[in-house]
């Protein structure tokens, strides 16, 4: 049985720290035709504040998952589909590629493992949250990440590799070398996600696009676009 981000094109990303732009509800967000919905941010994610997403989207149908931050923000509820936890490959700080996992099941007694899948993430923009957090080596050429793909899937048996550009349109040039060099790994991007256009690009190149801050900035309207361009590349 294939796992369900096989068959998706688009995600989109809430930040438990931002609001929804002006006259959105969580019941557009939800409307918008993506394939998933992930809660997660980098800064002052907390419980509480996912929570409040969860409990807001859970009447919807559309998958939602938790992408937690770090073990203390993470939420046990029956309404999330599960949890895509990040593994920062190219971290300079080893907390982020396995430390913190490691503290999550000394602390969980009874992890859901049916629930669990990692994320093998690439991080390159240096200007990111995410990049200063993890001390992550973003000076990353094709080649490199290329590479970094093959380690996740060969070695790593990654289901999810992870290009990441958090805040900044990526080089899709990259993004295609991080695809031709996997097989059965499902290419994730995110980043700089405007409009339909540049989800058209991204697209063409990774299996799904994850659109966040575009959400949050301009609405749950323009998100809709990019889902139509997931679909139509």
């Amino acid at each position: 049985m294939s796992a369900p981000w096989a068959d998706w094109d688009h995600i989109v990303k809430i930040d438990p720290d931002k609001e929804l732009a002006p006259g959105d509800t969580f019941e557009d967000v939800c409307r918008t035709g993506t394939d998933a919905i992930e809660i997660g941010g980098t800064l002052d994610v907390t419980a509480d504040n996912t929570r409040r997403i969860i409990d807001a989207c859970k009447k919807y149908d559309v998958p939602l998952y938790q992408e937690p931050s770090n073990p203390a923000v993470v939420v046990d509820d029956d309404a999330l589909d599960g949890y895509l936890v990040p593994i920062v490959l190219n971290a300079g700080d080893i907390f982020w590629v396995v430390g913190a996992h490691k503290e999550w099941i000394r602390m969980e007694e009874s992890l859901d493992w049916e629930k669990t899948n990692t994320e093998a993430y690439i991080v390159l923009n240096p200007e990111a949250s995410v990049a200063a957090l993890t001390e992550a080596d973003c000076e990353q050429s094709p080649e490199d990440v290329a590479a970094y793909a093959a380690v996740a899937e060969r070695m790593l048996h990654q289901e999810i590799v992870y290009v990441e550009y958090s805040g900044t349109f990526g080089d899709p040039e990259t993004v295609a070398a991080a695809q031709d060099a996997l097989d059965e790994s499902v290419l994730f991007y995110g980043g700089g996600i405007t409009g339909y256009d540049s989800a058209y690009t991204m697209a063409e190149r990774a299996d799904v696009i994850v659109v966040g801050n575009l959400l949050h900035d301009r609405g749950a309207d323009v998100v809709a676009e990019t889902v139509d361009a997931a679909k139509e590349a």
